[in-house]
């Protein structure tokens, strides 16, 4: 399956963990590019970028994946400006176009785990690309307001929606065992299942709280113990993993085909006699999609 996973990779750990399973998945994944947005965490659109990056060179991938910037402002001010010789966003955004116009036979799938301002602004641009595209996104409380990836961009998400590309949103639901929230880990699974595993890079990474690292599983550690030291829950949820989860397995989630929404206030309003359709997820199975991942990192450990 040919993916961009679009991510503000830098504002806190799931966005490392989704990459990484990406990227253990490349049986399953051919990711053609990463590009990078700008959320409210992450130490600015740099922060973004470099997080990223790391995440590549962990899995000895940066001479062969491609990675731009994106969109560090929101899309209501940036897309009057879409037609200019240089705008916010723009190394992103014509990567998004030139590899959607790339495909044939196929839907080149859009993952954004961050805010929806890159592909919304690629609609803008080449409109013709609904067509060739389909989007699963990380965000929304559906049907409640809210959500990080949401708010951030609230101006994004009807030109997305009614852009007419197929459109999926994979719920998060703050607090709630229905949706993504509830895909969480343990810091003793960490220590079990994820510390020392996965592939040992060439690369040798400073992480982004300092230490080094030539690892994922090793990595991951370091940003589970970095997050409890800050006083998070103890277990923490996978969110943006799951978008690469359903996508390899949807039976690891439930779907609901329903008449596309519109986002007012921040707040949905259903619009039952909509003819356009969009899907939302939901109900996932925490154990399957969490036990992919170690199993995956097992299997990628160097044998003493």
């Amino acid at each position: 399956m040919k993916i961009i996973i679009d991510t503000d990779a830098n504002n806190e750990l799931d966005d490392q963990h989704a990459l990484a399973y990406a990227f253990l998945n490349n049986d399953v994944f051919d990711v053609v590019g990463v590009t990078v947005n700008n959320t409210a965490n992450g130490y600015g659109l740099q922060g973004q970028y470099d997080e990223a990056k790391r995440i590549i060179q962990l899995f000895d991938l940066e001479e062969k994946l491609p990675l731009f910037f994106g969109a560090d402002s929101t899309y209501d001010v940036i897309v009057p400006h879409i037609n200019e010789a240089q705008f916010d966003g723009q190394a992103a955004v014509d990567f998004i176009i030139s590899e959607a116009m790339k495909v044939k036979d196929e839907k080149l799938v859009l993952a954004p785990i961050g805010k929806l301002t890159n592909i919304a602004l690629a609609l803008a641009k080449e409109p013709s690309i609904a067509n060739k595209i389909r989007i699963v996104w990380l965000g929304s409380n559906y049907p409640n307001p809210g959500e990080y990836n949401l708010v951030n961009d609230v101006s994004s998400v009807n030109p997305v929606i009614e852009s007419g590309a197929p459109f999926e949103m994979v719920t998060v639901r703050y607090g709630d065992s229905t949706a993504t929230d509830a895909v969480r880990v343990t810091p003793a699974e960490v220590e079990e299942f994820l510390a020392g595993k996965g592939p040992v890079s060439q690369n040798t990474i400073t992480g982004r709280h300092g230490g080094e690292f030539n690892s994922f599983g090793n990595y991951s550690k370091d940003l589970f113990d970095h997050a409890k030291m800050h006083g998070y829950p103890p277990s923490r949820a996978l969110f943006d993993m799951v978008v690469l989860a359903v996508l390899k397995n949807p039976a690891w989630g439930t779907k609901h085909e329903i008449p596309a929404p519109k986002l007012i206030n921040h707040a949905w309003v259903e619009q039952p006699g909509n003819s356009q359709k969009i899907i939302y997820w939901d109900q996932f199975d925490r154990d399957a999609i969490v036990n992919d991942l170690f199993s995956l990192m097992e299997k990628t450990t160097p044998k003493q």
